[in-house]
């Protein structure tokens, strides 16, 4: 990506000194759940048993609120504000053209474990969006693991991990979150599982929209690296991975195949009324 003369976003805060507080309490239910989604998608649940179980044993003062930070000059966090910026000036034309005005999120760069306003936020999760706080969270490790692990190297690869966490926090801002968050405990693990399919596909169609209102800052492979990463982190390629085995009716993400077809849908059209992944009859 050509980001050189990019803007840099004011949204984003830097916790990697350690300064997020985390609570006490021993290992509560958000961390048996974070554990639980950890060995779901392949990563180590131990890491983040552990990681509660170390925050316990510190000193109360060293999880003490600190001042938000702004973020360090280093070359990664630059990256990510920029990247962050570009997401801001692209919903924000989209949103004047009929949703009204867009709210920025936040964006936290943390490392380990950080507090969040949906609990413990764990580096062993990757990314993920708190609508609560309306704050995208990233331990930047996750980079290195997309290069090497996930094999979805590029800057462009990582620009799609953060406009999909965007993604969620545009399904807030317009509902749809509320809508399939209240199903939840009123249909089956199963029917929910399928809803949750669709709302993290829209989130990958809106990654796409945003590509491609930043059309003019890609280059020659940038969008291949996109369509890997989301071809990266499917549902039945990370089962696969991890179990030897694919589970259809415990996907919660959607397939590798449905993640790079929705990421395409909305890059192609530019326009997020062509990511109703709800209302389409196939995935």
């Amino acid at each position: 990506m050509r980001l050189d003369d990019q803007r840099e976003s004011d949204q984003v805060e830097d916790r990697r000194g350690g300064g997020g507080m985390v609570s006490k309490g021993g290992i509560g239910l958000g961390t048996i759940v974070l554990a639980l989604v950890a060995w779901y998608f392949g990563f180590d649940p131990q890491q983040v048993l552990d990681a509660s179980q170390a925050l316990d044993r510190a000193p109360v003062e060293s999880r003490a609120p600190a001042p938000s930070a702004a973020p360090a000059n280093d070359e990664m966090s630059r990256f990510v504000r920029k990247v962050l910026a570009s997401t801001e000036d692209a919903w924000e034309g989209i949103f004047r053209e009929g949703k009204g005005a867009y709210r920025k999120p936040g964006l936290v760069l943390f490392s380990d474990a950080t507090a969040t306003a949906c609990g413990t936020g764990q580096s062993a999760m990757g990314p993920f969006y708190c609508p609560g706080d309306e704050k995208v969270y990233i331990d930047l490790s996750f980079f290195r693991d997309l290069r090497d692990r996930f094999r979805a190297p590029g800057d462009f690869a990582q620009a799609y991990v953060i406009a999909h966490e965007v993604g969620h926090h545009v399904q807030k801002l317009i509902g749809i979150s509320a809508k399939v968050d209240a199903l939840r405990g009123r249909v089956s693990e199963a029917e929910f599982n399928r809803a949750s399919v669709r709302l993290e596909l829209q989130a990958d169609c809106f990654a796409g929209v945003w590509a491609n209102r930043a059309r003019e800052r890609l280059e020659a492979g940038d969008l291949e690296e996109g369509l890997a990463a989301a071809a990266a982190i499917g549902d039945d390629r990370l089962q696969r991975e991890a179990r030897g085995r694919v589970v259809p009716e415990s996907f919660t993400h959607g397939t590798s195949a449905q993640r790079v077809r929705w990421f395409r849908a909305g890059f192609e059209s530019g326009r997020w009324a062509s990511c109703d992944t709800f209302a389409a009859r196939t995935l």
